[in-house]
C-alpha cells in the first residue's frame, strides 16, 4: 500500500493483483487497514460491446460476477441444472451463471445478487470530466488505434477467473448480460465495497476486444495505452472529487 496524494487528494493506491480472490483480498486488506471514503478501481479490460473499440475508457453503473456458475451434466436432451438451482440467466452450453450470496454492513441476513452497482454520487462526478480528459491514440513504439477512443459513463461490466479470448463467448455476455466490459477484478471489489458499504466506482479501457478482434488478440499491443487512458481519466475524476472533510 502506498499512501499519498493524487490531484491533490489524499489515497491508498494498491495493485489488486490479477483474479477476483486477488482483488476480493487486497481490497478488504485495504479497508480493515485505513479510513477509506470510497472504492476506485482502474485498469483495462476486454470489450464486448461491439460499439466499443480499443482505447474507450468505460465507467459502467453495476458489475456483475457472471462466472459464479453451475457446470450442469450432459444429458441426452442436453445440458441439466440440478433441480435446486435458479437460474436467473440464459445458459452457455453447461455453464448457468448464478446469483451470489452476500451479507452487508448493518444488514445480517443474507442476500442474492447479481448486480452490484457504482455509487450514484461518483458516476456523476465521472460523467461531469468526459471533456477533461485527453486520450491517447498511439502507443510509445507507435501502435496507433483507428479511431479516437472516447469515455462511456453509464452500462454494465462483468468479471470473472477467466481471460476471455472467443468470440463466441464473447457474443453471449454481449446479448446474455448487455454488458460493455468483462475483465477479472472489478466486480469482486464491488462485492467488497457492498459488504462494506463503503462507495464504489470502476474505470477500465479496453486494451483488447475479447476475442472480437481480426487476427490474435489485442492485449500484449495495446495494453499500455489503455492503462495510461484509463489512468487519465481516473485522474480528472479525482480533481473533480471534493475535498475531503477533515
Amino acid at each position: 500500500f502506498s499512501l499519498g496524494t493524487l490531484a491533490g487528494k489524499p489515497v491508498v493506491v494498491f495493485a489488486s493483483g490479477v483474479s477476483m480472490v486477488n482483488a476480493a483480498m487486497t481490497t478488504q486488506l485495504a479497508l480493515d487497514r485505513f479510513n477509506i471514503d470510497a472504492v476506485i478501481v482502474d485498469g483495462i479490460a476486454g470489450g464486448v460491446d461491439p460499439e466499443l473499440d480499443i482505447g474507450d475508457v468505460i465507467v459502467p453503473a453495476r458489475w456483475g460476477q457472471y462466472l459464479e456458475a453451475i457446470f450442469a451434466r450432459e444429458t441426452e436432451a442436453g445440458f441439466a441444472p440440478p433441480p435446486w438451482a435458479k437460474l436467473p440467466h440464459p445458459n452457455f452450453d453447461m455453464i448457468h451463471p448464478q446469483e451470489v450470496e452476500v451479507r452487508s454492513e448493518g444488514n445480517g441476513e443474507a442476500e442474492s445478487k447479481f448486480w452490484f452497482e457504482a455509487d450514484p454520487e461518483l458516476l456523476k462526478i465521472a460523467g461531469a470530466v468526459v471533456d477533461k480528459a485527453e486520450l491517447k491514440t498511439c502507443s510509445a513504439d507507435n501502435a496507433c488505434l483507428p479511431t479516437e477512443p472516447r469515455i462511456v459513463v453509464g452500462g454494465r461490466g462483468v468479471s470473472g477467473q477467466a481471460f476471455v479470448d472467443n468470440a463466441e463467448f464473447r457474443e453471449y455476455v454481449s446479448r446474455t448480460f448487455e454488458a460493455e466490459v468483462l475483465d477479472m477484478e472489478t466486480a469482486a471489489v464491488a462485492h467488497v465495497a457492498y459488504a462494506n458499504d463503503v462507495p464504489f466506482i470502476g474505470f477500465r479501457s479496453l486494451s483488447d476486444l475479447a476475442g472480437g478482434g481480426v487476427g490474435e488478440n489485442e492485449m500484449a499491443t495495446f495494453m499500455n495505452l489503455a492503462a495510461e487512458n484509463a489512468a487519465a481519466v481516473l485522474v480528472a475524476f479525482i480533481e473533480a472529487l471534493p475535498a475531503p472533510v477533515k
